[in-house]
């Protein structure tokens, strides 16, 4: 049986960890868990899975839940939480499913535990890849890919020799304005936004998708997870979302991963790795009733967010920390409904031209760049 301490438990990828975690009740157990500010979901999590801790964002919500459950369950809060949450004596293997930046040092910290890593929070590579890398590599620790691009890649190399790899291609669905032009994009609602044509995600990645700033993370994701320089990372659009990803080795051959858009499958193959379970709850894929598939080029100016993330990983050092620390600043200003779609990009270019690049960026500085950053940032929104 595998323990396992799940980050991020009541956001979408959380929520279909829990669903992969019932599926199989002999084969894994929930010990430890963070939800935020998300009070209701730590009491459901306390009552079906009883872990052993559970960590909130605040003060409040800790004292809520302390008077409530006294003692039953470990009950702790903030950063220092979190961290107990990922490095928990107990946890066999981390699913970080936070998101944003703020899952960059529990991850860090589980790495150092020497717990085996289930990868979702995409933030963590973008911002520190270099250091995460690095610390798994020291530490001989798996980074096991949650998100089903570089999960399909992860599957397609399995057996094969990385040094024969001629290009990784993700697939992007193109959002939920991919039928739209970019003078049509100038007086979106954040309704409209969230409506994404084929994933059930949650509201900042799907606003990602819609910009293809996801994807431009998971480039740079790519880049760290597989070692490959973005030249070998390329970009197809594809609007089924039934190939999650493809691999072109150097005698032209293609492997390529394929399913319904489900993401208890590629959860589901972290956690079993290198193991296949059923999954009753994922509908298997037919080809016949789908009938064809679509693909089509990117266009780099329609989808600048994606230009930006490349410029940024290819550059490198603490360039992507900006990239990501001013989209979560723009990102969150558009679903507030303070800003216009399209300002999300502009702030973003305008954070990475105001910054004086660091090379090969400490921790301390990367923290320090963070909240620069985002400082700069709010300043545009006054």
């Amino acid at each position: 049986m595998k323990s396992i301490s799940l980050l991020g438990a009541s956001g979408s990828i959380g929520t279909q960890t829990l669903d992969v975690i019932r599926a199989h009740p002999g084969r894994f157990r929930l010990v430890a868990a963070s939800v935020g500010r998300n009070v209701e979901a730590a009491r459901k999590l306390m009552a079906e899975f009883a872990p052993r801790l559970v960590a909130v964002a605040d003060r409040g919500a800790y004292e809520t839940l302390c008077s409530e459950y006294g003692g039953r369950t470990m009950v702790v809060y903030g950063e220092d939480g979190l961290i107990e949450a990922a490095v928990h004596p107990d946890a066999d293997i981390v699913v970080t499913a936070v998101v944003g930046s703020v899952g960059l040092v529990p991850t860090l910290k589980a790495i150092e535990a020497g717990k085996t890593i289930a990868l979702a929070n995409k933030e963590t590579l973008v911002v520190a890849g270099h250091l995460v890398t690095a610390a798994a590599e020291k530490r001989g620790v798996p980074l096991l890919p949650v998100d089903s691009e570089h999960s399909a890649i992860f599957q397609c190399l399995q057996g094969e020799k990385l040094e024969q790899v001629d290009k990784l291609i993700l697939t992007a669905s193109g959002g939920s304005f991919r039928d739209r032009t970019r003078e049509e994009l100038a007086g979106v609602t954040v309704e409209e936004a969230l409506c994404h044509p084929n994933w059930s995600m949650g509201a900042k990645i799907t606003i990602d998708s819609a910009t293809m700033m996801n994807k431009g993370f998971e480039v740079i994701e790519a880049h760290w997870l597989f070692g490959l320089p973005y030249e070998r990372i390329d970009v197809v659009l594809h609007r089924e979302s039934v190939i999650h990803s493809l691999v072109q080795f150097r005698d032209t051959s293609v492997l390529a991963q394929l399913g319904t858009p489900d993401m208890r499958v590629p959860i589901q193959y972290a956690l079993t790795y290198p193991e296949r379970l059923p999954l009753s709850a994922a509908q298997p894929l037919d080809l016949a009733a789908i009938g064809s598939l679509h693909f089509a080029p990117v266009d780099f100016e329609r989808y600048r967010c994606l230009r930006l993330a490349y410029e940024a990983g290819r550059r490198g050092g603490s360039l992507p920390a900006v990239l990501n620390a001013a989209n979560e600043e723009a990102v969150a200003a558009f679903l507030a409904g303070r800003i216009p779609f399209l300002a999300i990009e502009e702030w973003i270019e305008r954070a990475l031209e105001r910054h004086q690049p660091i090379s090969d960026p400490s921790l301390e500085e990367i923290r320090a760049i963070d909240a620069d950053t985002r400082a700069y940032v709010r300043t545009l929104l006054s």
